[in-house]
């Protein structure tokens, strides 16, 4: 990918090994996958996913969506300014356009990126051909190129087969936190057939699932790997936190010096530490957690 290989992402990125009591207790090993690492602003899966879908833009304006604390939108509006690649995101609820953008917002409109409001209705039927070409013309944008909602698309799903392939006999169990379901479409495909995948959904609903399947079929013609969902961890859905889960998260920064991003991050290794207790996980087992992304300076 030439225009970013100028970016000079960390690839493959690191495999950092903690010793972690909750888990050698339970004769586990837990294995981090700084994904966090791979590029100051287009951190982890943000780079495996949009990766191939900016250089399939080719030098158009990219649409993508997003709600108001979307780290998605983030890394698209930082990649636009790294490219000169002009950026629109649609942001969901219209209300927002009223008030004073929050930190994340305006960190992508000082990249450049434009931001357009949509009322929540139509927000939610973005993905109809009608209602998104009305949405591109009242952005201005009638002839970008389309990223979907946290960057889930084929070109991503197969970017990020990438993350699978690098952790290939590194652990018998691959976790990984799921906002859309693309990257772990992705990285379940590109495990070995000994291995799994495990993903903790962020979001309440029960979709996923269909989702996933969805994605894969799309990307690769059918089914990939060995990968399940558990859907107990959200703290309430998207953006949702907890006073206990900031506390796990300021407890596991403490134990480790690894920074833990709280909206996916600390859900998935929470997940984990429930897991192993729980006795989910054979003894002698290895395990990898993927670190996507980290907190918001």
């Amino acid at each position: 990918m030439t225009g970013l290989d100028t970016l000079r992402p960390r690839l493959p990125s690191p495999l950092q090994e903690l010793s972690d009591p909750r888990f050698a207790r339970r004769g586990l090993r837990l294995l981090l996958k700084r994904d966090d690492l791979i590029h100051p602003e287009l951190i982890g899966n943000k780079w495996r996913k949009l990766a191939p879908n900016l250089t399939a833009a080719v030098g158009r304006t990219v649409v993508t969506f997003g709600g108001a604390y979307s780290n998605h939108l983030r890394a698209t509006a930082a990649a636009g300014r790294l490219l000169s690649l002009p950026t629109v995101g649609v942001v969901r609820g219209d209300e927002l356009a009223d008030r004073p953008v929050n930190p994340s917002l305006a960190r992508c409109a000082a990249d450049g990126m434009r931001l357009h409001f949509v009322d929540r209705a139509t927000y939610r039927r973005k993905t109809e051909p009608d209602v998104l070409a009305r949405v591109l013309r009242a952005a201005g944008a009638e002839d970008a190129y389309v990223v979907p909602e946290g960057g889930s698309n084929a070109l991503a799903v197969r970017g990020c087969r990438a993350l699978g392939e690098e952790l290939s006999g590194q652990a018998d169990v691959v976790a990984i936190a799921c906002g859309t379901g693309g990257t772990l479409a992705g990285l379940a495909a590109g495990l070995g057939p000994d291995q799994r995948a495990l993903g903790i959904p962020v979001l309440r609903g029960g979709f996923l699932t269909a989702d996933i399947r969805a994605l894969q079929r799309g990307a690769f013609g059918g089914p990939r790997g060995n990968w399940a969902l558990d859907e107990r961890f959200h703290f309430g859905g998207y953006a949702r936190t907890t006073p206990a889960l900031d506390a796990f998260a300021t407890d596991f920064e403490n134990r480790h010096g690894v920074p833990v991003e709280r909206l996916y991050v600390a859900k998935l290794l929470h997940g984990l530490v429930t897991l192993a207790e729980e006795g989910a996980f054979p003894r002698g087992a290895t395990l990898a957690a993927v670190v996507t992304g980290r907190p918001l300076p």
